[in-house]
């Protein structure tokens, strides 16, 4: 009798086990290129970024599903960085072979080369089979791309991607930009739903610049886009961090991650709080055909810059690199920037912890 629930218990356990499925989700920050970074990666031959994410592309090729903010048009020559960005097309090949799978474009500086640069960017993300969300070349391309569904491991993902302006452009027709608007954000989410996904993401571009937390009005906006039927909500913008909180969602046993901003993925900035941020990961669980958030965790990630490093280009550093030799001024700051954030985050972040690779 004992041999048989033995069995029964074994095969109940192996059951459970086939029918739980899981996948993971990486999200980071800003993808900018101001001057300084075009000049470093500069070379007789054309432009090298394969330095700059050498210390994270295990990280990032290690999830399921990587997603960044392009921050700049790929509009072609003459390359330029703030304020009206366009950067070389070798980023966007270091990008990709850093790991990142789907790339959102709907942001402030989306329209920096008009409607030839916005054109452009898609032709490029394209030509190197490189999904994204939030700008098109028409309402037809809209209308067959969007929301983008992501399928991998058997999971199918649904991403929204918004943005409060365009530095005061206005797209060209045929063109469009996803712009905040909650009677079009509520179609869409609605064409998600339809979609039959196992999640629905939020990727919005949003806030206040330079602000360490989220305004009210970015609050209201998550809550209701989670009341609406999205899962988890993810903010950029700001260029520096803001909190993230795991909102518990009673009626239907789930959780939802907000996430207000994820500050700068790399880029030029040096002032305080805007040269790192950070990438959030999102493990979900599918179990009987209900997907749930598993786990969600943070990594805290750093730019050094040539003129503190001595070396020839930018590199972004993981968290736990402040344990390599590093010179005076570099140490500096890369303290200052791990110090603050953990400081922001241990009085602000609500049901997320830190995570180092």
């Amino acid at each position: 009798m004992r041999s048989i629930l033995c069995m029964l218990i074994m095969i109940g356990y192996s059951v459970t086990l086939s029918a739980q499925e899981r996948i993971t989700l990486l999200f980071a920050g800003d993808l900018m290129q101001h001057t300084e970074q075009i000049k470093a990666a500069k070379t007789p031959d054309g432009y090298d970024y394969s330095d700059c994410f050498k210390h994270v592309k295990e990280e990032i090729s290690r999830a399921d599903v990587a997603v960044a903010n392009l921050e700049v048009t790929l509009g072609g020559q003459p390359y330029r960085g703030y304020p009206a960005f366009s950067a070389p097309d070798e980023f966007l090949y270091a990008i990709k072979d850093a790991g990142f799978d789907v790339l959102l474009t709907a942001n402030n500086h989306c329209l920096d080369r008009g409607k030839k640069g916005l054109e452009r960017t898609i032709l490029m993300l394209d030509s190197l089979q490189l999904p994204y969300a939030g700008t098109y070349v028409d309402s037809e391309a809209r209308s067959r791309r969007y929301p983008l569904l992501v399928e991998k491991n058997g999971f199918r993902i649904a991403l929204l991607a918004y943005t409060y302006a365009t530095n005061g452009l206005s797209p060209v027709a045929p063109t469009l930009v996803n712009y905040i608007d909650k009677e079009q954000m509520k179609e869409d989410i609605l064409a998600a739903r339809r979609m039959n996904p196992d999640v629905i993401i939020a990727c919005m571009h949003w806030g206040v610049e330079y602000r360490s937390l989220p305004e009210k009005a970015e609050k209201e906006l998550a809550d209701w886009l989670i009341e609406q039927g999205v899962d988890h909500v993810i903010g950029s913008h700001p260029h520096v961090l803001q909190p993230m909180e795991v909102k518990a969602d009673t009626q239907v046993n789930d959780k939802h991650l907000v996430v207000y901003s994820l500050g700068n993925f790399i880029s030029n900035m040096s002032k305080v709080h805007t040269d790192g941020g950070a990438m959030v990961k999102l493990e979900l669980k599918r179990l009987w055909g209900i997907t749930r958030l598993e786990k969600c965790s943070y990594s805290l990630v750093w730019t050094s810059r040539p003129v503190l490093s001595g070396k020839r280009n930018y590199e972004l550093y993981p968290a736990d690199y402040i344990m390599k030799p590093l010179k005076d001024e570099e140490f500096t700051r890369f303290s200052r920037f791990l110090d603050n954030s953990r400081s922001l985050f241990e009085r602000h972040n609500k049901g997320i912890k830190e995570y180092f690779f």
